[in-house]
């Protein structure tokens, strides 16, 4: 059925409407608490780093995603894992200088997870390589769990610590600009994020293994007859998400205190982001992480700090109401395989 001209020029005015609105909400609630340009700013710089975190996270979902046609809700436990495999080697007595024991602990962290990663796809996504993606989803569901429960009996519910990566202790530096406190761990947390993803950037669009992985992801049957081997294109999915997960818990581990137990909300944060985003687009992705970061810091900065994931979560539910492709996505995602099999 074919909508009138009215009624798609409300669809497309929907989501700035929608926008403009929780501005004005918000301006309205910060104004009865008197903040200003500096708390405004505060909360800004405190959901990019965050939003970058997300980001991370978002992108290991949507190579998944995209390769496979799966949704991997395993990828939480790998930022948890990455963190507390990070506590453990740092623990470990090494014959290095503090800094070279902090990277040597960071590199085994990645390397262990990413192992992880590779093994889960080999174990439990390969082998039901012919399932439903339903089927598939839900087995990611049970490896999260697998993963956390074991991580309870490894680590126990204790939450550890991780040193600063600037000043290599407990306490991090902190930096003050025009009223607005930075600490220096956030600088390290936009820096790595800006760096992986130009490097993902230039993965994809100029290795043969990254155009290979994108092609899987526009065509299935195609890649296959041009002999791309779609089994081996999902296990590097599966190693790609599984080091950006690691990555996401190592550069956060020192702002929290990390536990078994941290996988799950900042798992799910980065599925909003990669659901906000379009979950077939990289860039999107991006976008999605930084905007879900503002969002609820902003409106938790504005009410109260404990309704942050409402807000998070609200944002996914407006998402999927009125714009289900997401920010960049396009109106029809799925993964044509031609009725073939996963092989």
């Amino acid at each position: 059925m074919k909508l009138s001209a009215t009624e798609n020029r409300w669809k497309s005015l929907r989501m700035p409407a929608i926008a403009l609105a929780l501005i004005a909400v918000i301006l309205y609630l910060g104004a009865q608490k008197n903040f200003g340009p500096v708390q405004y700013a505060q909360f800004i710089a405190d959901g990019l780093r965050g939003g970058a975190i997300y980001a991370m996270i978002a992108m290991g979902f949507v190579i998944v995603y995209n390769v496979t046609g799966v949704i991997n809700f395993a990828q939480g436990a790998f930022v948890m894992l990455g963190a507390m495999l990070a506590v453990t080697f740092h623990e470990m007595e090494m014959p290095f200088s503090p800094a070279l024991r902090l990277i040597v602990s960071v590199i085994l962290s990645i390397a262990a997870t990413t192992l992880i990663g590779v093994l889960v796809e080999r174990l439990t996504i390969h082998p039901a390589r012919f399932s439903s993606p339903l089927t598939l989803i839900i087995i990611t569901v049970g490896v999260f769990i697998t993963i956390q429960g074991l991580a309870l009996l490894v680590w126990g519910p204790d939450a550890h610590i991780f040193p600063s990566f600037t000043t290599l202790e407990m306490a991090d530096k902190v930096f003050r600009v025009n009223g607005v406190v930075i600490k220096a761990q956030g600088f390290w947390i936009w820096g790595i994020t800006a760096i992986v993803l130009i490097w993902l950037a230039f993965f994809f669009e100029k290795t043969l293994l990254g155009k290979a992985m994108r092609a899987c992801a526009v065509n299935q049957r195609a890649a296959r007859l041009v002999g791309i081997r779609f089994d081996r294109m999902s296990l590097l999915a599966f190693a790609m998400a599984s080091a950006l997960g690691a990555i996401s818990g190592i550069i956060i581990a020192p702002l929290l205190r990390p536990s078994f137990d941290i996988g799950l909300n900042l798992g799910l944060k980065g599925f909003v982001a990669a659901i906000i985003g379009g979950l077939v687009n990289p860039v999107g992705a991006v976008l999605g992480g930084l905007m879900l970061g503002l969002l609820e810091n902003i409106s938790a900065g504005v009410t109260k700090a404990g309704m942050r994931d409402i807000y998070a979560y609200s944002l996914l539910i407006l998402t999927l109401l009125f714009r289900p492709q997401g920010l960049l996505g396009a109106k029809k995602t799925a993964v044509e395989t031609g009725g073939e099999s996963r092989a």
